[in-house]
């Protein structure tokens, strides 16, 4: 009777799941960027994000050393590796990352103080571009979701700024409104264009766009 009881609550438990997994499964199947994903062998469609906005933007056109912040699963990282075989890539995440071949991988908080150095001692030189695809754990309420995200934004802007080479790149993940007004005004400070961008591979209904700034002016 005790093991019949477990069964009960586990199939209760699942009844609860069911209509949110069915959705998320739903969406899944019918996402031709998932399948694409599957196919080519890239470990989540957001692979298609980056491939998109360096089509537009030629981010890695002479891309020699790579930060990516927020790497798990390694989408990005493997778009990095195929359009910028030569260039050195490290990646930060606090989800462990499957290895790539030709990224070092750090499994640690990129808040934490050491972080930063950390990534920086690991290329032995200054990076020409930081991507980032950092978002928060969301909690529901969409105010303290953004700032959470727009926390994380502004770390990473803040790494690239007293990190990349002059003429350097960076790339983040916004959400539904953009930059941050203080922030926008600090990038333009510091790069020579600063763009808003929602590549294709971006759901409609995600409140996320990128903010794409270029030429860092050191």
């Amino acid at each position: 009777m005790r093991g019949a009881g477990k069964t009960g609550e586990r199939l209760k438990t699942a009844r609860k799941r069911t209509a949110s997994s069915a959705r998320w499964l739903s969406r899944q199947l019918a996402d031709p960027y998932v399948r694409q994903a599957k196919a080519e062998g890239w470990r989540s469609r957001a692979a298609f994000k980056l491939l998109e906005l360096d089509d537009k933007y030629h981010l890695l056109k002479n891309a020699r050393r790579v930060v990516d912040l927020g790497i798990a699963p390694g989408g990005w990282s493997q778009v990095v590796r195929k359009r910028a075989p030569r260039a050195a890539v490290v990646g930060i995440d606090l989800l462990p990352t499957e290895p790539i071949e030709g990224v070092t991988i750090f499994e640690m908080d990129f808040m934490a103080d050491e972080a930063p150095a950390a990534l920086a001692e690991a290329l032995d030189g200054p990076p020409d571009l930081v991507i980032s695809d950092m978002a928060a754990n969301t909690v529901g309420h969409k105010q303290t979701d953004h700032l959470r995200t727009m926390g994380l934004v502004e770390t990473a802007a803040d790494f690239a700024i007293h990190n990349l080479a002059p003429g350097g790149n960076f790339i983040a993940k916004v959400l539904a409104g953009g930059t941050d007004t203080d922030l926008l005004a600090l990038l333009k400070q510091h790069f020579t264009t600063v763009k808003h961008a929602k590549p294709p591979a971006s759901r409609k209904d995600s409140s996320e766009w990128y903010v794409i700034a270029q030429g860092f002016k050191g």
